[in-house]
């Protein structure tokens, strides 16, 4: 068949199907019709007149039990109502007879400024009436018996808290919560929010190479020892732990057996902490002494200023040369492995 313009689209109506038992008279439909009028009922085939049943949300009841049958109660849908859709009356019109002498007249609820009253038909001038208390009217002149006084109030509404269709406009204090389907692309979570354990940073610093010195004595003074790491470090909460690990460091020393070595840890010109280890071989060649030992140490960072993270090796006493991330295995001289800092920064 051939049209004017598109194509008329057509869909079928929805219709319920229901089996008959001779006695049940009420029936659970998928919606609730406006009224008997807006559903065509047939019970095996024969059209009912909406006087033989009425509808009630969505039970429909039949004056008699259809007779026993399968599917042989058709409900066919003329409208589905709206469902979800609040509606707001936003013009209010209240009709008063008045009374010999009456000048007062209680109205719904109204704005003030938002509200018309006519006399006999008339509009009033707002001197003609006052209208302040958002629940009454009180006319200026006394009405006579059987005077037609109407008010007219009007809904107010408000967008200032509308949603802007513009992007970015909402700040995420306005978000209560998200699904996750809902969230595409690149997210940044703010690292000062993040759960007490979760890593806000990470720094390494390495070292190849072996490092000498006669400076000995106790780590907690920092000209003792030699420097082995050292990074800049800038803490984002000054809450933060900042942890500190590091490689197993070999120290050897080629006068006293006796030595105990360590490995010092400062934040600035501030000492923290120090691990120590006793000598574990003493007999290497050429004399020398090794030891073995590292740190994993935490702290609170205190406050966001920038720091130098450092840590520092040495024997405890002697006069020997120490000799830092040396060969054990040769003179202690000979060729090192790589050895590493690593500073963390945690949420607590």
């Amino acid at each position: 068949m051939s049209y004017i313009g598109n194509a008329p689209i057509s869909a079928a109506f929805l219709t319920d199907t229901f089996s008959g038992t001779g006695s049940q008279v009420a029936y659970t439909m998928t919606v609730a019709p406006a009224n008997t009028s807006s559903i065509i009922v047939a019970v095996t085939g024969v059209l009912q007149d909406p006087s033989t049943y009425s509808v009630s949300g969505t039970t429909l009841t039949f004056s008699a039990a259809p007779p026993t049958g399968t599917s042989n109660i058709s409900v066919r849908y003329l409208g589905i109502p709206a469902s979800g859709v609040t509606t707001t009356a936003y013009r209010t019109v209240t009709d008063f007879t008045a009374t010999a002498g009456q000048t007062s007249f209680s109205v719904p609820s109204y704005t003030v400024g938002y509200i018309d009253v006519y006399r006999n038909g008339v509009r009033l001038t707002s001197t003609d009436y006052t209208a302040t208390t958002g629940t009454t009217v009180v006319l200026t002149n006394a009405c006579t018996v059987g005077d037609a006084v109407v008010t007219e109030s009007f809904y107010v509404s408000s967008v200032l808290n509308a949603i802007p269709a513009t992007a970015g406009s909402v700040s995420d204090s306005y978000i209560v919560g998200m699904s996750a389907s809902k969230l595409t692309g690149t997210q940044t979570i703010p690292k000062t929010t993040l759960p007490t354990g979760s890593v806000l940073q990470v720094a390494t610093n390495t070292f190849d190479g072996v490092i000498t010195t006669t400076t000995q004595g106790v780590p907690s003074t920092i000209t003792n020892g030699a420097q082995v790491f050292s990074l800049s470090f800038t803490p984002i909460s000054a809450t933060s732990v900042i942890l500190v690990q590091t490689s197993t460091v070999a120290i050897g020393e080629n006068t006293n057996f006796a030595d105990i070595c360590w490995l010092a840890l400062w934040d600035g010109s501030t000492f923290i902490a120090a691990n120590s280890g006793s000598v574990v071989y003493a007999s290497f060649s050429s004399g020398y002494n090794a030891a073995y030992t590292s740190l994993n140490n935490s702290y609170a960072a205190g406050s966001t200023s920038t720091r130098t993270i450092s840590v520092r090796a040495g024997m405890n006493s002697g006069a020997g040369t120490v000799y830092i991330n040396g060969n054990s295995y040769a003179n202690y001289t000979g060729s090192s492995a790589r050895i590493q800092m690593t500073v963390w920064e945690i949420a607590a």
